[in-house]
């Protein structure tokens, strides 16, 4: 019974202190206005601020029009990481869209980052 106690009040404490977190300061990036054919790709800084490594398991984007690539190795505490995040401009119009991050986060497994913008026709 006491090695439970034990466990219950002092193990238990420590191991839920131990987490990775995902941070990101930009969970909304706008390219403004682009003509079509402009290059639009932009890096997302994640941080993990955590005491255990952090590992992005996935990253799904909301269209075919635009990809991601992340870093697949862990991330360890206090270190950071970029998202590359590419659209592709030969869309004429709004550019609304989403990026979904799944991490080993226990708080926070997952967020979405907004993308935005406008493409517009080349003129002559």
């Amino acid at each position: 019974m006491k090695s439970i106690l034990f466990f219950v009040f002092i193990i238990s404490p420590f191991g839920l202190l131990a987490q990775a977190k995902l941070f990101i300061p930009e969970t909304v990036h706008y390219f403004d206005t682009l003509r079509v054919g402009d290059r639009c790709e932009h890096y997302f800084y994640i941080r993990n601020t955590g005491n255990e490594p952090l590992l992005i398991q996935s990253v799904n984007t909301s269209c075919g029009c635009d990809v991601a690539d992340w870093p697949k190795e862990p991330i360890e505490p206090k270190s950071y990481a970029y998202i590359h995040y590419k659209y592709d401009s030969k869309r004429i119009g709004i550019i609304n869209r989403s990026m979904t991050i799944k991490s080993n986060d226990p708080e926070n497994p997952i967020i979405v980052v907004k993308v935005k913008g406008f493409v517009s026709p080349v003129s002559d």
